[in-house]
């Protein structure tokens, strides 16, 4: 999780190549109205935001119930506490998150250099204003998005490794992933 050009679909990628297990990207759950909005250098409101968390959610259970090991990857911003819970009550199995974390001007560097996405620079403000920061309470972890790959791969699998199998994970029989 985390704003556009922190480096979720890197991440995921390597997470999933790393897990054996499916990814999913976020960005392909979103409406075609969705991307135009941001297109157009609109910021999504909410109400654009539901509908496309509960399909990545849905999306995302599945893959993980149907995947070997019952773990799925996805990249998705997330970047509000409602977000995740919408996500975890659509997904319907236990997530956890990884938050790429890093200064805007890093963001703002990555974004300019990249090309062929639809988010447009302009709207990193937008995004960082958004961003709620996980609370000590939620199932995630914070690194640092400037870090190279390899070492947030690492990190992540490591914290991923040291969290212990809760309730639901037993009773679910499915431990699942999202950064």
């Amino acid at each position: 999780m985390g704003v556009s050009g922190s480096g979720k679909s890197t991440l995921s990628t390597r997470l999933g190549a790393a897990l054996a297990c499916p990814v999913l990207e976020g960005d392909a759950f979103h409406s075609r109205a969705n991307v135009a909005k941001m297109q157009a250098g609109h910021p999504l409101t909410d109400e654009d935001r539901w509908p496309w968390l509960d399909r990545l959610g849905t999306a995302l259970g599945e893959a993980a119930q149907a995947a070997p090991g019952h773990v799925a990857v996805a990249a998705c911003s997330a970047l509000k506490r409602s977000y995740r819970e919408r996500l975890s009550a659509a997904s319907a199995v236990p997530l956890l998150f990884v938050l790429l974390d890093t200064g805007a001007a890093e963001i703002a560097r990555r974004m300019e250099t990249r090309s062929g996405h639809y988010m447009p620079p302009s709207l990193l403000g937008s995004q960082l204003a958004t961003l709620e920061r996980p609370a000590a309470d939620e199932p995630a972890v914070t690194l640092d998005a400037a870090r190279p790959v390899e070492v947030l791969t690492a990190e992540a699998l490591a914290w991923i490794g040291n969290r212990q199998p809760s309730v639901a994970d037993a009773d679910h029989h499915i431990s699942h992933r999202s950064p």
